[in-house]
């Protein structure tokens, strides 16, 4: 499948492309134990192979709502990143009517989980939130000198966070293309990301820009601040959203939320 005009990019250093035995052989079939995340492009597994040693496996599940689309994006962004905080492309697998994605393992998973199981003291939630900035800035900013990337579906979730606590965006399935050539970036396009975190003028207006990433980075910052998941089911569905509440109570003059006991 080819992409979109305006989604293309001229591809960095290829990236290895995995035959489907190996793949099979590392993740025993697919075994159901080796799932550690169920992301919108599929089951993820934990796997270890001779060759490749500890990787993450992304297997296309296109009931999930992705495709062929998205499995070219992210083989086609990734392999022109090359950034600390931007996960890292293995290789990938396009054969026996299988689409997967291989990923080099961030031991310590996702910033949402870390957040929901942990306490982390105030200076490691500021490393990882400013290690996270600098990955958002060199996607829009420093990738390259005719494009940028906007990521769309800038999440807790979407931070993973590897053996020293660094944090990687991943998951640019979503991601749109724009010239980088102008100052501010805007492009038409039905919006797409996840409830709670999408900028509420692109929804609203169906333009996206950098300024939406950078909405749905600021979710991040209030999740981190205050350990709160942005979707709070025990909330009533008009406050369901936490950024909503948060502005509830702020214009209330009575700002309720309590962050999380943060170690020194």
């Amino acid at each position: 499948m080819d992409l979109h005009p305006m989604d293309r990019v001229e591809m960095g250093a290829n990236p290895l492309k995995i035959p489907i035995q190996e793949i099979l052989l590392a993740t025993d079939k697919f075994a159901e134990a080796n799932i550690i995340a169920r992301s919108g492009f599929g089951k993820v597994y934990k796997d270890q192979s001779v060759r490749l040693g500890i990787v993450a496996i992304k297997k296309l599940d296109r009931s999930y709502g992705q495709g062929d689309r998205e499995f070219m994006m992210e083989i086609s962004l990734l392999s022109i990143c090359n950034h600390e905080n931007i996960v890292s492309l293995v290789g990938f697998c396009d054969e026996g009517g299988e689409k997967i994605l291989v990923y080099r393992y961030e031991k310590n998973g996702s910033l949402d989980r870390l957040l929901r199981n942990k306490d982390p003291t105030w200076m490691h939630r500021l490393q990882i939130c400013l290690g996270a900035a600098r990955g958002l800035k060199y996607l829009h900013d420093d990738v390259g000198t005719q494009h940028r990337v906007l990521h769309r579906d800038m999440k807790s979730a979407n931070i993973l966070l590897d053996d020293n606590w660094k944090p990687k965006i991943s998951n640019f399935g979503l991601s749109k293309i724009a010239l980088a050539n102008v100052p501010f970036s805007a492009l038409f396009s039905i919006p797409c990301g996840t409830p709670g975190y999408v900028d509420p003028q692109y929804m609203g207006q169906s333009m996206l820009t950098q300024k939406s990433d950078v909405y749905s980075f600021g979710v991040v910052l209030f999740e981190v601040l205050f350990g709160k998941a942005v979707i709070d089911g025990e909330q009533p569905a008009e406050n369901r959203f936490s950024v909503k509440m948060a502005k509830s109570h702020y214009e209330e003059y009575v700002f309720t939320f309590q962050p999380l006991r943060m170690n020194a």
